[in-house]
């Protein structure tokens, strides 16, 4: 997981582990068997390790991984580091291409529970990925001949969130409708199921994305496959006269697509905000403006674009900073030439 300063080792398998990693490899015994480097080790399991090591273990374990393949690090989910060791160790899909076939096949159809936009009830839901159409559809009755909802690859995103969700397998799956952001929720029981689907969205976009950037490296494009949300969380936000108070509302910053709903599993935001470079006079202040009222929450910021102030209120000062921390970084950016249509077609929401 390139965690620092590993201090587990697996002996079955020659490798040096963190200690988070070293739980996941425990509940996989018949494959691996652990021990802290701070224990008493006899010469036998010291030669093991000298003769494999991580480097080797990689070179054999991870010969053939695909390129769109997400390769988890410490920071990710338990299910990504989980189903990462499984695949590697106890299936040994990276020796294999054959056994890759659930995500890199270019079709993909099956059953997720998907969470009602209205009800919010998770309800059994055919989902349909096909690389040649381009999209991935979705259908609310099993024999239904039109899907309820086509999101075209091109525009298409998918980041666990099982805390968000509240499963181990949530995923959150963004699309863009009418230059408007649209999240579904959906899980499996089955773990490989959830990854293995994941997967296959990247593979569809990685296809995707060579053929739209043909003269683009595959290190150029695997970070543009899925990304991760820069920042969650409440903050309080007031209209743009200022004047009719601050409502909390649950905040994603997605690149440079700062959106707020009014709970955090809304199919669609209530507005969003176009958060652009300082090279286009968009700048991040901590505070709110002298005469501001209405706010309850003390930790203010201020966003200023070339239309208008947007004014935020933060529960605590660490949120605040994290805040603007992660605003400082979108503006200090310079804007990609396609960012510029999006600026362009924009539409700041109340």
């Amino acid at each position: 997981c390139a965690g620092c300063e590993p201090d587990w080792a697996s002996l079955t398998l020659g490798v040096f582990v963190c200690q988070a990693c070293s739980l996941l490899h425990r509940s996989i015994p018949h494959i691996s068997r652990v021990k802290s480097v701070q224990d008493t080790w006899d010469a036998t399991e010291v030669e093991l390790m000298a003769a494999m090591g991580n480097g080797a273990a990689k070179a054999k374990y991870e010969q053939k991984v695909p390129a769109f393949y997400y390769r988890p690090t410490h920071t990710d989910c338990k299910l990504l580091r989980e189903q990462w060791i499984r695949a590697k160790y106890e299936r040994n899909e990276f020796e294999f291409i054959e056994k890759q076939e659930p995500y890199s096949a270019g079709y993909r159809e099956g059953f997720l529970w998907k969470r009602g936009r209205d009800n919010g009830q998770f309800l059994s839901r055919k989902f349909v990925l096909s690389e040649r159409e381009g999209a991935l559809k979705y259908f609310n009755k099993q024999d239904a001949r039109d899907p309820k909802a086509v999101m075209k690859i091109e525009t298409l995103n998918a980041t666990f969130q099982p805390a968000k969700i509240g499963n181990p397998c949530g995923l959150q799956i963004t699309y863009l409708k009418d230059n408007s952001t649209r999240n579904i929720f959906v899980y499996h029981n089955d773990a490989k199921e959830m990854v293995d689907w994941f997967n296959a969205i990247r593979a569809a976009r990685f296809h995707y994305l060579q053929v739209a950037f043909p003269g683009a490296s595959d290190e150029e494009l695997v970070p543009k496959l899925t990304r991760n949300f820069m920042k969650e969380g409440f903050m309080e936000k007031t209209g743009p006269k200022h004047t009719e108070g601050f409502k909390k509302r649950w905040f994603t910053m997605d690149d440079r697509r700062l959106m707020y709903f009014k709970d955090p599993l809304d199919a669609y935001a209530r507005g969003e905000v176009f958060i652009g470079s300082k090279e286009n006079s968009y700048t991040v202040l901590a505070g709110l403006p002298p005469s501001t009222q209405g706010y309850h929450w003390n930790h203010g910021i201020t966003i200023v674009t070339p239309e208008r102030k947007f004014l935020f209120a933060c529960e605590t000062e660490a949120e605040q900073q994290d805040w603007i921390a992660a605003f400082q970084r979108v503006i200090n950016r310079p804007m990609r030439p396609q960012e510029y249509a999006v600026e362009a077609h924009f539409k700041h929401k109340p």
